[in-house]
């Protein structure tokens, strides 16, 4: 029996939503760029990922819509700004096939998790093309009969 995969310990945020409104393509990891005071936030788990997207510009990734929410604590003389557009670190090759897809067919790129690789902040994000409301309906038909077919595989071995 397959269980749920569990959240690993390195996980900072996750983004469900991704893949309920999405086919994901492919996934890439990406380096983030990030302040100090973001990194200090992340280590104690406040950012949220759910409506963040990739843009480009200039011929950069941009994650655009993420937002980390600042502590308490932060310095007083370093302006917070907690959904502020943050650089992707992409190599060439990468992003090159990332704005050749979203230019021509179609596609857009979501952000999908938010881990810790090692000491280094990373980002996992998709290349998404849109869900129709039939297939969204299908998945939640499919999820739904694998949780019956659990139960009735649970009830069957009891007996």
């Amino acid at each position: 029996m397959s269980k749920k995969p569990k959240v690993a310990a390195n996980t900072i945020a996750l983004n469900k939503r991704a893949r309920h409104e999405y086919f994901i393509e492919e996934e890439i990891e990406s380096g983030l760029e990030l302040q100090g005071w973001e990194v200090k936030a992340l280590r104690s788990g406040k950012a949220n990922i759910g409506d963040s997207y990739v843009t480009f510009r200039n011929g950069e990734a941009f994650l655009f819509g993420a937002t980390i929410t600042p502590l308490n604590v932060a310095s007083t003389h370093i302006i917070c700004d907690p959904t502020r557009t943050r650089r992707l670190l992409l190599n060439r090759r990468e992003l090159a096939t990332l704005i050749g897809k979203t230019s021509r067919d179609g596609f857009t790129v979501v952000a999908l998790s938010l881990y810790w690789k090692n000491a280094w902040a990373k980002i996992k994000i998709g290349l998404a093309k849109g869900k129709k409301l039939h297939d969204k309906r299908e998945d939640i038909k499919d999820r739904e009969w694998q949780v019956a077919k659990q139960r009735i595989m649970k009830n069957a071995n009891r007996g």
